[in-house]
């Protein structure tokens, strides 16, 4: 059965459409022009009003609805993290390692690919944070995984095979020369993070293929007049992609509007770093055997070192329009076109055209998620509250 969606106001990625009908045709959608279009044979789902949206792409999610991955690299886990995330509007992910063993990060990459070759509809692929790391830039990251890349390292990551993306956070400082080329060249996205790094340290690993950075502002070194550093790398190449946490813990508002008029069009994207309490009644959560307690809509850990985020995708937009005075518009492309470009999905993610995939996020004027769609299935979230 088709689904007819009406009644709301379409955001296709591009532009906001008033008066026009969503059909939704098993996983994919068909943009009809008009309300006098809506087929016979379609389920009719009046939705009362609000934003209709591309679902919400989230490329940086540690945990959700009570599970950490790095502490269960299990497809089960990552069904929850789904589940937890969902009613914040991400309808995809990639779920993120941060720095540990080698083996918990080869059972995450085979979790991941189990998933993805099980059709989990939600997981693109996976996102490797650490552990080549800065000692004094590993922000929650435990000292004791903190370490250089191995040529064992080098081997398992060129070997990881899949109809998925694998996305490696690290600090280009500490990697030797030629290996961030080996990376790029087996068809990983490689992102500069958690870094020390002088501008001509990262000038050299985006010589090398570096494409991006790891939640800008935090955990590197910062942007002054002598000395650019990482953030001034971030915003004197224009071709790299900035991710940054917009949750008003992680960066000033001011900081955020500073990186939209720094970086071109499309290069800054949201992402939420969240942990395992979000979709979750719990309030804290344990990773390296410590706890991390929500403290003001923030995590800390015991050192009082942010350790990850609070919010969903949802939180982040709001933030974004809100606070940061961004357009709605571009706040939403923000959620989902431009990491579905830099994930080279915008062909069949991030926007509402004729035969994308029906992934849909549909919340009201206070930001609260009413509906969701994955791959065409519908979840109604009437109870769910912004936070």
């Amino acid at each position: 059965m088709k689904q007819a969606l009406v009644g709301a106001r379409i955001f296709t990625g591009d532009k906001f459409l008033d008066n026009q009908v969503l059909i939704i045709d098993g996983d994919k959608l068909i943009f009809t022009a008009g309300n006098d279009n809506v087929v016979h044979d379609a389920d009719i789902i009046d939705l009362d009003g609000g934003i209709i949206a591309p679902g919400f792409i989230d490329l940086q999610v540690n945990g959700g609805g009570g599970s950490f991955f790095t502490n269960d690299t299990s497809v089960s886990a990552l069904q929850t993290m789904l589940d937890g995330h969902r009613p914040t509007g991400t309808t995809s992910m990639l779920p993120t390692l941060i720095s540990d063993t080698r083996d918990t990060h080869q059972a995450g990459v085979r979790a991941v690919a189990d998933a993805v070759t099980s059709g989990m509809s939600g997981i693109l692929g996976i996102h490797i944070e650490g552990p080549f790391f800065d000692m004094d830039k590993r922000g929650a990251h435990n000292a004791r995984y903190i370490r250089e890349m191995e040529p064992a390292d080098t081997q398992w990551l060129t070997e990881i095979s899949g109809d998925f993306a694998t996305m490696i956070t690290l600090a280009p400082e500490h990697a030797h020369t030629g290996q961030i080329k080996t990376l790029v060249k087996a068809g990983l996205i490689v992102c500069a993070g958690h870094s020390n790094a002088h501008y001509e340290q990262v000038m050299a690993g985006i010589d090398e293929g570096i494409s991006g950075f790891t939640h800008l502002y935090n955990a590197m070194r910062p942007l002054t007049g002598r000395d650019p550093g990482v953030v001034g790398a971030a915003f004197a190449s224009d071709d790299t992609w900035c991710a940054i946490i917009c949750d008003n813990h992680h960066v000033h508002p001011g900081a955020v509007r500073a990186a939209l008029n720094a970086k071109p069009n499309g290069k800054l994207y949201l992402v939420t770093d969240a942990m395992s309490t979000v979709g979750s009644t719990q309030k804290s959560f344990s990773i390296y055997g410590e706890t991390i307690y929500e403290q003001d809509g923030a995590l800390v850990n015991a050192e009082g070192r942010l350790a990850g985020s609070a919010i969903g995708m949802i939180d982040a937009v709001r933030i974004c329009h809100q606070d940061v005075g961004v357009e709605l518009g571009e706040c939403l492309r923000m959620a989902s076109l431009y990491p579905a470009q830099y994930l080279q999905l915008d062909n069949q993610l991030g926007q509402i055209a004729t035969g994308w995939r029906a992934d849909l996020v549909h919340f009201d004027n206070d930001f609260n998620v009413r509906n969701t769609w994955v791959a065409g299935a519908h979840q109604s979230h009437t109870s769910v509250e912004s936070t």
